[in-house]
C-alpha cells in the first residue's frame, strides 16, 4: 500500500555524516550566505547609483549579482533551517518550486555569461563600433533572452518531472531538491523526463559555452596582434574577471550535471 500511494512530501538527507559538526556548519554557511547577499547587493547598489557605471559591462554585472542573490536564497535558507530543526521535510509543491527556481537561475546565468562574453568580444575586437552595437536596446534584448531562456527551459523540465509519480522511499539524498536526486525517487518510467532534461541541459549549457569559447578565441587572437605588451595587458584585464567566473561556473556545472 505504501508503494502505491503518491507521497506529498520529501525528506532532505542533508549531511548525515557531519551531524556532530552541524553547529559549526550552520555558522559557516550562515556567514557565507550573508556575505554573498551583502556583496551582491552592494554591487547592485553601486551600479544603480553611480552614473559612471552606466555601461553595458556593469549592466550585465548587476543582473549577474541579482541572479546570485536569488539562487543562493533558493537553497541555503532551507539548508540552514534543517540544521537547527529536527523536521527536514519539504512538501512536494515546495520541492518542485525550489527545483524550478534553482534551475531557472542557473540556466539564466549560463546564457547571461555568454552574453557578457559577447560584450567583451565587441569591446576588444570591434572597439570603434562598441557604442553602436552595444546600445541600451541591445543590452536589454540580451538580458531578456537570458531570463526568458532560463525560465522557459526550467518550466519545461519541471512540467515533465511534476507529472511523475513518487511513492517512496521519500528521502532525497541531497541538501536541496535537485533534478537527479528527485528523479531517482520516481516509481514510474522516467526515460522521457530524463531525455527532456538531457536535451535541454545540452541546449542551455553547451550553446552558451560554445558562444563564450568562440568569443574568447577571437579576443585572444585580437590581443595577440596588439603591438605593445602594456596594451595587451590592458586589453586582457578588461575580461580577466569575467573569464575567471566563466571558467569556474562552467567547470562546476559540467562536473555536476
Amino acid at each position: 500500500e505504501e508503494n502505491s500511494t503518491q507521497i506529498d512530501m520529501f525528506l532532505l538527507l542533508g549531511f548525515p555524516a557531519l551531524t556532530d559538526l552541524k553547529v559549526l556548519l550552520f555558522i559557516v554557511l550562515l556567514l557565507i550566505y550573508i556575505l554573498t547577499v551583502v556583496e551582491n547587493v552592494v554591487i547592485i547598489s553601486l551600479i544603480k547609483t553611480n552614473h559612471e557605471l552606466y555601461k553595458p559591462m556593469y549592466f550585465f554585472l548587476g543582473h549577474l549579482s541579482f541572479i546570485e542573490v536569488w539562487y543562493t536564497s533558493v537553497t541555503i535558507p532551507k539548508l540552514l533551517a534543517n540544521f537547527i530543526a529536527e523536521d527536514r521535510s519539504i512538501s512536494f509543491a515546495g520541492c518542485m518550486t525550489q527545483l524550478f527556481f534553482f534551475s531557472s537561475f542557473i540556466c539564466t546565468e549560463c546564457v547571461l555569461l555568454s552574453a557578457m562574453a559577447y560584450d567583451r568580444y565587441v569591446a576588444i575586437c570591434q572597439p570603434l563600433r562598441y557604442l553602436v552595437i552595444m546600445t541600451y536596446q541591445m543590452c536589454t534584448y540580451l538580458i531578456a533572452v537570458s531570463w526568458f531562456s532560463g525560465f522557459a527551459v526550467s518550466l519545461i523540465k519541471i512540467s515533465f518531472i511534476s507529472q511523475l509519480e513518487f511513492c517512496g522511499p521519500q528521502v532525497i539524498n541531497h541538501f536541496f531538491c535537485d533534478i537527479s536526486p528527485v528523479l531517482n525517487l520516481a516509481c514510474t518510467d522516467i526515460s522521457v523526463a530524463e531525455m527532456v532534461d538531457f536535451v535541454l541541459a545540452l541546449f542551455v549549457l553547451l550553446v552558451p559555452l560554445f558562444i563564450t569559447i568562440v568569443s574568447y578565441l577571437l579576443i585572444i587572437m585580437t590581443i595577440m596582434h596588439i603591438p605593445t605588451t602594456q596594451s595587451k595587458k590592458k586589453a586582457f584585464s578588461t575580461c580577466a574577471s569575467h573569464l575567471t567566473v566563466v571558467t569556474i561556473f562552467f567547470s562546476a556545472t559540467l562536473f555536476m550535471y
